[in-house]
């Protein structure tokens, strides 16, 4: 498989951009644990145009996390190119990813993200004009359709081919579904086995397992499986997929030195973002961390964890919430010893 320059081996796995969550420390840690390519949290192209620092920081990018993409959401034509020409010059992205999938309310209620989908003929105009103003590779992610009534993918697939875009990456679901119901891989899969699509298909939607990942690959051939949801608090799906059928080698430790390591990766990056000392960073730091700490699968398997949840999303220190997480270790590792319930990979609880 190949997007513009960049190679990539038999069935890779992409990290799925995803606000507030896919931030710098998340991404480094998904590519050390096999994802072929990460990208960033999704940009507002006119919160970019306009500079809103929030925004403008959102575009900070690590050479280890290469290659990477930015992906840009946006309504205006004039807009969504001044954005992706402020992302090119500014973070030198290996792929400019645009949305035409978000289905939230203050997105695409606004028109732009999944709201494309009943616009076409701008949606089209966006997709057009972006590729011709850059010379980074450019991609597309969207839905099915609007909803059941408007599934427009399989003409859609061929218009943004000849726009030029180099990739397409398509969630199984319509924007009414949102994320509800199951994710419909077939038609994916028939627009894969289209003759005249010749860019990559790259499939997304209900992937949360190894066994899920090979069977997207062998029933319906996409070229890459990206995955989102899945992977809060567990980076180290990508070496599950990619070690099947070998049992994961992660042990309960391990897994907790991972999370504990995002923290601390993000108390760097963001020290020297803003270039001081400000006590109020190690919040921040804290902020960015902690969804993903009380979203991890592993804890699960701890009894009452909902008390334990709730602590360690109110945690304002590092070391109130470094302790929470050893405590929890201490309960998983007991848990372990004693056979009731909690093995070796604890991701699948």
């Amino acid at each position: 498989m190949k997007i513009g320059n960049i190679n990539f081996a038999d069935r890779p796995l992409f990290l799925a951009p995803m606000e507030d969550v896919t931030d710098i420390g998340f991404r480094r840690l998904c590519k050390r644990f096999g994802a072929a390519m990460v990208y960033t949290e999704f940009v507002s192209a006119e919160a970019l145009v306009r500079s809103v620092k929030s925004t403008v920081s959102k575009l900070a990018i690590d050479d280890a996390e290469r290659p990477v993409g930015i992906q840009i959401y946006g309504r205006d034509v004039p807009q969504m190119v001044e954005a992706a020409k402020i992302v090119e010059e500014t973070a030198h992205p290996d792929v400019i990813d645009i949305n035409f999938g978000c289905p939230v309310k203050k997105v695409a209620g606004k028109g732009a993200g999944a709201g494309m989908l009943q616009n076409i003929p701008l949606l089209l105009d966006i997709t057009r004009e972006v590729v011709k103003a850059v010379n980074t590779p450019v991609t597309v992610k969207t839905r099915l359709g609007w909803n059941n009534e408007q599934i427009v993918i399989t003409t859609l697939a061929e218009q943004l081919q000849d726009c030029g875009i180099q990739a397409l990456t398509i969630h199984g679901r319509t924007r009414s579904q949102m994320y509800t119901g199951n994710a419909d891989w077939t038609l994916i899969g028939e627009l894969k086995n289209n003759p005249r699509i010749n860019i990559p298909i790259i499939g997304n939607g209900d992937i949360t397992s190894a066994e899920e990942a090979h069977r997207a690959f062998n029933r319906y051939g996409v070229d890459a499986v990206m995955i989102g949801r899945a992977t809060f608090g567990r980076p180290w799906i990508f070496k599950e997929i990619n070690d099947y059928p070998k049992m994961p080698e992660l042990s309960i430790d391990d897994k907790i030195d991972i999370l504990i390591e995002q923290l601390h990766i993000n108390m760097e990056h963001i020290r020297k973002e803003r270039g001081d000392d400000d006590p109020r960073n190690e919040l921040r730091a804290i902020l960015h961390t902690r969804r993903h700490l009380a979203s991890s699968p592993i804890f699960k398997g701890i009894p009452d964890f909902r008390r334990t949840r709730i602590e360690m999303l109110r945690a304002e220190t590092s070391v109130e919430l470094i302790g929470i997480l050893e405590e929890c270790r201490k309960r998983l590792n007991d848990i372990q010893e004693s056979g009731t319930g909690v093995g070796n990979d604890c991701s699948s609880l």
